[in-house]
């Protein structure tokens, strides 16, 4: 039997309280602070309307979300893309929706936005988030010696 399809689009600035109401469950998922729905659905109408943000959206609740950012890149005249979240409702997990998104993601970023490589980070523990980076082909080894790299951050 086939796998039912998983729509997933591009959002528009209409669709900023539904991506504010996910990065809210988001960061209360994961006990990080958080400014509110309220709040960061302002962010997200203005770095929309804007073009500073790019987020495609999953599944018709909309069920998760790929936020992606782009920066000019020092090394080539391709710019550079970074996944800065990649979330699924935790009940609606394990049904193909992240792996979509992030399928979406990687060819937005290749062949709408022009990006030379997509960059994200994710923690140690969450193994399920690791498996499916990897097996889209994304590594955390450079170097001929396979060192690990390493993100870090600096809150201001």
């Amino acid at each position: 039997m086939a796998k039912p399809q998983i729509p997933v689009r591009q959002a528009g600035v209409e669709d900023a309280a539904a991506i504010a109401r996910l990065l809210h469950d988001f960061n209360t998922e994961f006990e990080a602070e958080t400014p509110g729905v309220e709040e960061l659905t302002r962010h997200a109408t203005r770095m929309l309307r804007e073009g500073e943000m790019t987020v495609l959206l999953g599944g018709g609740g909309p069920d998760g979300l790929a936020l992606l950012r782009f920066r000019p890149s020092v090394w080539t005249e391709k710019s550079e893309a970074y996944l800065q979240e990649l979330y699924v409702a935790p009940a609606l997990r394990g049904r193909g929706i992240g792996q979509v998104l992030l399928e979406a993601a990687i060819e937005f970023s290749r062949d709408e936005a022009g990006a030379a490589w997509i960059e994200l980070n994710t923690a140690e523990t969450d193994r399920p988030a690791r498996a499916l980076y990897s097996k889209l082909g994304f590594t955390n080894e450079e170097g001929p010696d396979g060192a690990t790299m390493l993100y870090y951050e600096l809150e201001l």
